[in-house]
Order: C-alpha cells, then sequence, then structure tokens
C-alpha cells in the first residue's frame, strides 16, 4: 500500500441498487486510515477491499442524509467489539454529534476506545486535521441541507539531498537536515554554498479534494482549485439535468466544468443516480469538458503517490 491513496468503498446515491454501494471513501496515509463519508454498509466494504478497522483515525462526514451517515453507527459498534485503545476522531456538524451519541447510548454504551468530536462549521472553512505531513480543510458545499466538501492536503516536501555532490563537498551527517529544510551550507572555510548544488528538487505534495452533494457553484471551483484529484458528484447525466439544481446535485457536465475552472489535475466522478445504467457514458459527457476524467467504481484506489 503506498503512503498517499483513495478506494472507493461506494459510490451510488440514496437509493440502494446492486450496481452500487452509499457514499464511502478511505484515505490511507502513511500508517493510518481516515474515511470520508459512511454509508451503510461501509463496514463490510472495508473488509471486502483488506482494509483494517484498527487504522481508523478520523472520520469526515460531509452531511447528514442517511446515504452518508447511516453506516456509522454499525462501523463503531463493531469497532467497540474488537478496538482497545486509541481515539477515533468523527468531524461532524453538532447535529451529527447529539445524534450519533443517542444512537450510541442505546446500541453501544460501552466504548473500548476514545470518541471525539469535532464539530464542522458548514458556512465557512476550516481546518479539521493539521497533522505533521497532511492537512484536511472544510469548505462548504451547496445542498438542501448543510454540507461540507473536504481537501486533503501534503505539507511541502523536504529537499533531497544530492549524495554525490554532498560527498565532494564534505558535508557532515549533522548538517543533512538543515539542506533538506533549504537552507544554504557553510564550510569549515567559511564558503557559503548555495542550497541548489547541494540538493535537487522536493517531491510533489499531492492533494486531494472530495465534494460530495452539491449543486453547481463558482465557490466550489476556488475552493478545489489546482487540487491533483478532484472527486465531484455525477448524480444526473444530461438527459436529466433538469433535477439537478432543485435537487442539490450535479450532472456530469457541471462537474467537468468544475474540474476545468479550478485547473485541477484530474475528475473522479461518483454518486450515481439509481437511473444511470452506463457510467462510462456519464464519463463521455465529462470528458466533452475536461478529458481526464474517470468513473468512479468500488474498489477503485486511487495512488496519489504515481502523480509525483
Amino acid at each position: 500500500m503506498g503512503n498517499f491513496n483513495i478506494t472507493i468503498l461506494g459510490c451510488g446515491s440514496a437509493t440502494p441498487t446492486v450496481r452500487h454501494m452509499p457514499s464511502a471513501q478511505a484515505v490511507a496515509y502513511g500508517g493510518r486510515l481516515m474515511l470520508i463519508d459512511c454509508g451503510e454498509g461501509t463496514q463490510l466494504q472495508l473488509r471486502r477491499f483488506g482494509l483494517p478497522f484498527s487504522r481508523i483515525t478520523d472520520i469526515f462526514i460531509s452531511h447528514l442524509h442517511g446515504d452518508h451517515f447511516l453506516g456509522l453507527p454499525g462501523l463503531l459498534s463493531t469497532m467497540a467489539l474488537h478496538q482497545n485503545g486509541g481515539t477515533v476522531t468523527v468531524h461532524t456538524f453538532a447535529e451529527g454529534e447529539r445524534v450519533l451519541r443517542q444512537i450510541l447510548n442505546v446500541f453501544c454504551k460501552e466504548l473500548s476506545f476514545d470518541l471525539k468530536f469535532d464539530i464542522i462549521d458548514p458556512s465557512c472553512e476550516g481546518i479539521l486535521l493539521d497533522g505533521k505531513h497532511l492537512s484536511v480543510e472544510a469548505f462548504p458545499l451547496r445542498h438542501r441541507v448543510p454540507c461540507a466538501g473536504f481537501i486533503f492536503r501534503e505539507k511541502p516536501k523536504l529537499r533531497h539531498i544530492d549524495g554525490d555532490a554532498a560527498r565532494f563537498m564534505g558535508v557532515p551527517v549533522c548538517d543533512m537536515q538543515a539542506l533538506r529544510e533549504g537552507h544554504d551550507w557553510t564550510a569549515p572555510d567559511g564558503t557559503v554554498v548555495p542550497n541548489g548544488r547541494l540538493t535537487t528538487a522536493p517531491s510533489h505534495a499531492a492533494s486531494y479534494a472530495y465534494c460530495s452533494d452539491t449543486a453547481f457553484a463558482d465557490s466550489v471551483a476556488e475552493a478545489v482549485r489546482g487540487a491533483d484529484v478532484l472527486y465531484h458528484e455525477a448524480t444526473y447525466g444530461e438527459a436529466d439535468s433538469h433535477k439537478a439544481r432543485p435537487r442539490g446535485h450535479s450532472t456530469a457536465v457541471q462537474a467537468a466544468t468544475i474540474a476545468k475552472a479550478a485547473e485541477v489535475g484530474r475528475l473522479v466522478i461518483g454518486h450515481y443516480s439509481r437511473v444511470i445504467r452506463d457510467e462510462e457514458a456519464l464519463a463521455d459527457e465529462a470528458r466533452a469538458v475536461f478529458p481526464d476524467t474517470v468513473a468512479a467504481r468500488e474498489g477503485m484506489v486511487i495512488e496519489m503517490d504515481n502523480l509525483r
């Protein structure tokens, strides 16, 4: 498993079908596992794709519609049976904490791990997680209920040491970290050697943006600008485009328009309506606007490391 990858666990919309599971994704970064949304059946999908519950540290809930939330009580109950210790943080709205606490108080009063809540303000952008190597930001979406999108951003990388140059110049090991951080090196005789002569450029810091349920909005394009990969809902095709805005959703063409305006690297569409029978045809509609578009499917793994 790579250092930074996303597994699509479910990419269907509200009405259950035999083709797709409700919304859920797993983000692996280093040794931790984070979930984005948790529709029904998420814990089964985690098992199916070999993703261990014990590595889950954070769960980000975009909004409180059932196809994004109802798998969470069952998942936490199962984790309580097998996981001892550790902390799981659920990032959700105030109403989400209230509802989940009530459910757990009935079905799972004693958790074997520390459950914490981080309350999202759906009206504004904000940092939800700020780790040493990765941050997670929330931003408002345009849906029928309060709804947030998420951006997972790697922190800027350290520069790479040019081993041959460093050995030739006699740079001691104790000075290597300063070089990685971009500092020049001062030789014992006082000569200042520019950093660029001893290092090469850092690896690319990747970013992944997730837009669950949202009507078309220019503000979304601004929020996800420059993301390497954008997952954007595409509930409808052009034949049903009249249904999109009244229901707080987007078409594949609208998702592609957002991707193009935001100058992202790649678009992944999902959250398909139950009437969609050919996801590739839907992706073709998007490709007419934004060529680098792929249709999500359960089990798809997006390798962010390969974008570097």
